[in-house]
């Protein structure tokens, strides 16, 4: 991100506000709620152990805030600041969104045209689904599909590129009706990206760079992680391994299904995005002239609830203040409401990084926060502070209160653990002698995963994912455990093996061990059958 001013500086703290063409910043005094967030952010930083953090909040096309806290990688000296680069991930997908959007502008598409008009190879696995799905249907997340199913195809990184991702849905399993319910998925935002380099005779990366970052003046953004540049100002992503000890994170790519979450951008570069959204798809060039990247009437339909989502009921008392009389999702948007105030909001998780963008349209706020670990409490405890003092509202203890939700999430997981081990048979053994598990499994969807005997041990290989590589301990009977070698993942899983009445691998099914384990370790759908030698 950027350089951070240091808090506990003596005096009243004075934020900037300026026009994003970059005039003359005017100084005035921040929001009494803001007089401390710098200590805030820091005491954010340090309870959820964030290495690096980054925020700005826009009003009325001026920036109140935008800086950095923290360091770009445990260990070393380079501070973030407000030009740092962090994995968006998800917040990608409002991006896509809008550029299908823009093309329908041009007439090039309509956004209710099927799949099929524009991609005439895309199936789902269900004839219907596939005949009636709508490019609209792409962004809001009611195709029948699983939570997360089929992000094995390229979570983590696979050698699959994007038309074979997209050419594989045909075998993944619909678990839900079409259109009846919610459920988050992010396989058909990489369909989508096909459908506009299709229409727009375009690279999707050609097309952001050229229509969207270039107009808005994002010169920093990235299309994602490949295309960083050497001396780019990035930070890393770090994870607790095993949820508990701190380490840097790999820096991977999304490059086959970016249209999902690929984008890295800083929360400089964010807030002209946010300025544009809060315009009604309007800004203002390099020459100073208004310009429009999408029209308000597109804005509304991208901001319009198409997928119902549930109202849950918060477990901890604090965080029932911020629970939404509604809550839904739009076109690569989710929708709610805060203190009688409609928000536009998303979040995006990548190894090491999560984000949060948020938008207050009726009052022309915005407000990003960057972090990077994996811990989502952080960026909403930044956010809920930020929402609170721009809109002039009770403070509240949001750091305690997500504390909270931490540790209960940390309990519960624990809790599942001990269950498994009270339910284990420890003295049984397996059915097989070892090599009899070896061989090579073949799941219609994903593809090949081989079990090798190795130094007289298990060894579990995801054919297409160079970091699925884990080693099998016996758990019970025909049960074992894959410990992934890269501990970062935290997505140790069970490997069961069913038998034929001969004593012949029937099948194999696997699932996350631990309740936080990222959904898209969607290791449930699985359907892992051997293959017979030739």
């Amino acid at each position: 991100m950027r350089i951070p001013l240091i808090a506990g500086q003596a005096g009243a703290l004075v934020l900037s506000f300026g026009l994003w063409s970059g005039a003359h910043a005017q100084e005035i005094a921040a929001p009494a709620q803001l007089q401390d967030f710098d200590a805030y952010v820091e005491s954010v930083r340090k309870q959820f152990d964030v290495p690096g953090i980054a925020v700005a909040i826009i009003q009325d096309g001026k920036v109140v805030l935008e800086r950095g806290y923290g360091v770009r990688e445990i260990g070393k000296p380079e501070k973030v600041d407000e030009h740092t680069l962090f994995a968006i991930a998800s917040n990608t997908k409002a991006f896509t969104a809008a550029s299908l959007e823009m093309l329908a502008e041009e007439g090039k598409l309509d956004m209710d045209d099927r799949v099929i008009d524009h991609l005439p190879w895309f199936r789902m696995s269900d004839a219907y689904v596939t005949r009636e799905m709508r490019i609209r249907d792409l962004l809001a997340h009611r195709s029948g599909l699983g939570l997360g199913a089929g992000d094995l195809l390229f979570w983590p990184t696979t050698s699959y590129t994007n038309r074979e991702v997209a050419e594989r849905l045909k075998d993944v399993p619909l678990t839900g009706g079409f259109r009846a319910q919610y459920a988050y998925d992010n396989i058909l935002f990489g369909v989508a990206q096909l459908v506009i380099e299709q229409v727009s005779g375009m690279s999707y990366e050609q097309f952001l760079r050229t229509r969207v970052f270039q107009p808005l003046g994002m010169e920093q953004t990235r299309f994602n992680s490949d295309a960083l540049k050497p001396r780019d100002n990035v930070v890393t992503g770090h994870a607790k391994a095993d949820f508990k000890d701190l380490k840097p994170a790999p820096r991977m790519t999304w490059s086959n299904v970016a249209g999902a979450g690929g984008i890295y951008s800083s929360v400089h570069d964010m807030g002209k995005w946010m300025g544009m959204q809060l315009a009604g798809g309007t800004y203002t060039d390099k020459d100073g002239r208004q310009q429009q990247l999408f029209t308000p009437k597109r804005q509304r339909d991208m901001w319009s609830m198409i997928t119902p989502i549930p109202v849950s009921e918060p477990k901890i008392e604090t965080l029932k203040l911020a629970k939404p009389n509604y809550l839904g999702y739009g076109e690569g948007w989710m929708l709610s409401d805060y203190r009688g105030q409609k928000l536009v909001w998303h979040t995006g998780g990548w190894p090491g990084m999560v984000s949060r963008v948020t938008l207050v349209p009726d009052r022309k706020i915005g407000v990003v926060v960057l972090t990077s670990q994996e811990v989502g409490a952080a960026f909403n405890a930044v956010t809920m502070r930020a929402l609170d003092a721009m809109l002039d509202a009770p403070k509240t203890d949001w750091l305690a209160g997500y504390a909270e939700a931490v540790a209960k999430s940390q309990e519960n997981a624990d809790e599942s653990w001990q269950k498994h081990v009270a339910a284990r048979d420890a003295k049984s053994g397996p059915s097989l002698p070892l090599a009899k598990y070896a061989g090579t499994l073949r799941d219609p969807w994903y593809g090949d995963v081989v079990v090798s005997q190795e130094g007289g041990k298990l060894v579990l290989r995801f054919s297409k994912t160079a970091e699925l590589v884990g080693d099998l301990s016996h758990w019970q009977h025909d049960t074992f455990i894959v410990r992934w070698r890269e501990r970062w993942l935290n997505a140790d899983a069970f490997l069961n093996f069913a038998l034929t009445p001969d004593g012949e691998i029937r099948e194999a099914r696997m699932e996350a061990i631990s309740p936080l384990t990222d959904f898209s370790f969607d290791f449930h759908d699985l359907r892992l059958a051997p293959v017979k030698k030739k």
